[in-house]
């Protein structure tokens, strides 16, 4: 056994740190001493009851750090190696094969749920009591993670491991949504709903792309003008503007061709679709509680509109990520305007901070 910390959410809305004992890593598994940690909004929703894991559990699941121990089969890395977390999969269905690991067939119980896991895997115990983990693979809001091996994306030695903490999730969801589904051309117009971590990614990755026009909304003034410098051409501050009306005026009322809401929200996913052009296209990503439905005009979608969910970017971690690395690298990804750092201890601050929009990416540095 491995003793650490961890942040343990109790009950919905309830989260506590606490000591823990991590076993060794079973067969796929491995030990990760984490370096640091991203909050995104589906822990938030975890922690808010949106989301059914069973508690009293660990969550997190934007991990970084470095191998400490294998588990029996693990060929991809060594203890030592410095290693991103991102999301887990089974690796030998359909989706997994054709590179498309996020629509996995197994995806929802070995990601959300806790509920695959390897033969012989490892627990983690607080005073000698399992409690839940394997959240994305991973469970990394804590000093140790016991991760699935298809979580983990190889760095280099030297990568600053806290500030690339983020890609694992957050980033690579919106990046890769922009980047890989959306695929914005020169002539688009481009409306990003939401300029969180998810919503400014996908900013970044439009503006690598140079389309037309790249709209930002948002309730918060603050993100806005960082949505201005990350490349948006124009912005839209939703709690006192007409959403619909500018929207009309900013595309001389044809439309918006790629809409991206990265809320969550239904209201704003209605607000998208009636605000696409002809043959336009919405995407949605975001973890609102299971049941939530989007009210469709079906006459309003007759032009050829296209209404389409998202998951992680429906990315290959082990391909995407290592090219954010490298643009990061380049300064073409400012990971550190959105982020700040927090103390484990902290963890509610960085909560409250994210609800309330003072942050936009907190991450837990150990």
């Amino acid at each position: 056994m491995t003793a650490g910390r961890a942040a343990i959410v109790e009950a919905p809305s309830t989260i506590s740190v606490a000591d823990v004992e991590y076993g060794d890593p079973g067969p796929g598994e491995v030990l990760v001493r984490l370096t640091a940690t991203g909050l995104c909004h589906t822990d938030l929703g975890v922690l808010a009851g949106g989301i059914p894991f069973p508690v009293p559990g660990i969550i997190g699941h934007e991990g970084a750090g470095h191998v400490e121990k294998v588990g029996r089969g693990v060929t991809a890395v060594s203890p030592g190696d410095a290693v991103l977390l991102s999301f887990t999969s089974c690796g030998g269905c359909r989706a997994c094969a054709t590179s498309h690991p996020a629509y996995c067939d197994s995806w929802l119980p070995r990601n959300l749920l806790g509920g695959i896991r390897p033969e012989g895997s490892a627990g983690i115990t607080r005073g000698g009591e399992a409690i839940s983990a394997h959240f994305f693979g991973q469970s990394s809001f804590g000093t140790y993670a016991i991760a699935d091996e298809r979580a983990l994306v190889r760095v280099a030695d030297d990568a600053d491991l806290t500030v690339l903490a983020p890609l694992g999730c957050g980033v690579l969801t919106g990046f890769g949504s922009m980047w890989n589904v959306l695929d914005p051309g020169p002539d688009d117009v481009v409306a990003v709903y939401g300029a969180g971590a998810v919503g400014l990614s996908a900013i970044i990755a439009a503006s690598l792309r140079g389309p037309a026009q790249l709209i930002a909304i948002d309730r918060v003034a603050a993100r806005l003008d960082l949505a201005s410098e990350l490349g948006a051409t124009d912005t839209i501050d939703a709690s006192r503007e007409d959403v619909a009306a500018r929207l009309a005026e900013l595309t001389g009322g044809a439309g918006v061709s790629l809409g991206f809401d990265t809320t969550g929200h239904p209201g704003v996913a209605r607000t998208a679709l009636d605000a696409a052009a002809v043959r336009g296209t919405v995407l949605v990503c975001g973890a609102p509680p299971p049941g939530t439905e989007i009210a469709v005009d079906i006459q309003g979608i007759l032009t050829g509109k296209v209404l389409r969910g998202v998951t992680m970017g429906d990315t290959e971690p082990r391909e995407l990520i290592p090219r954010l690395v490298a643009l990061h690298a380049q300064g073409r990804l400012p990971l550190e305007r959105l982020e700040r750092r927090y103390a484990l201890d902290d963890i509610q601050s960085a909560v409250d901070d994210m609800h309330s929009g003072a942050t936009v990416k907190p991450v837990i540095v150990y």
